[in-house]
């Protein structure tokens, strides 16, 4: 069922692991889950893009036009789901050399469930102060960490020593994936694919 270990994951983590290890999801799962939660940066964005203003704390608030703030999203949604994709097909390509055998389905669920919060933090653009939603995207993204770091010993069925350096592993491939998105974003505003105003 779509969206299934989501409280698990908050009010009890490790045990939401053990319980998505024993019951092993179709792909289509994994899928839905990531397609589903994806939207909600992409539509409060654009919510709060068109219709609230972001505040960037001084002057007056910024209002995208519709088609700009519709393509700013569409695009960010489908970054988004890109960049869970390929954080999956690293963590199944790097399983080699920690000794896991893990399903592409298995590392599609670790970068999906650990995406999850970060994802959330999209529900912080409702409010469209910037030092509000960098200080709810801080505690969002080091809650994805802490569930990296936790999941990926019991999903992969490895030691919690090499999952360690395992997690760390993916965390800094992550964060190169952010760097290449947020680089693809600038090389598309400067070709003229930036926002527009009102």
């Amino acid at each position: 069922m779509i969206l299934n270990h989501l409280m698990g994951l908050y009010t009890h983590p490790k045990q939401e692991w053990h319980t998505i290890e024993k019951n092993h999801e179709a792909l289509k799962s994994s899928l839905s889950h990531v397609l589903l939660i994806a939207l909600i940066p992409a539509v409060c964005s654009f919510i709060s893009s068109v219709y609230i203003g972001w505040n960037p704390g001084v002057g007056e608030p910024l209002f995208l036009t519709q088609e700009s703030a519709l393509f700013m999203s569409a695009g960010m949604y489908f970054g988004l789901i890109a960049g869970v994709f390929a954080l999956a097909y690293l963590a199944y390509w790097m399983a080699k050399t920690f000794d896991a055998n893990p399903t592409y389905t298995q590392a599609l669920e670790l970068a999906s469930y650990t995406a999850t919060p970060l994802f959330m933090v999209g529900l912080a653009a409702l409010y469209p102060t910037l030092w509000f939603v960098m200080l709810v995207g801080l505690v969002g993204l080091t809650y994805s960490v802490y569930l990296l770091y936790a999941g990926v010993p019991i999903i992969m069925n490895i030691p919690e020593e090499k999952g360690f350096i395992y997690a760390s592993s993916m965390v800094t491939a992550g964060l190169v994936l952010l760097v290449g998105l947020m680089a693809s974003s600038v090389i598309l505003w400067s070709l003229g694919f930036g926002p527009m105003y009102q």
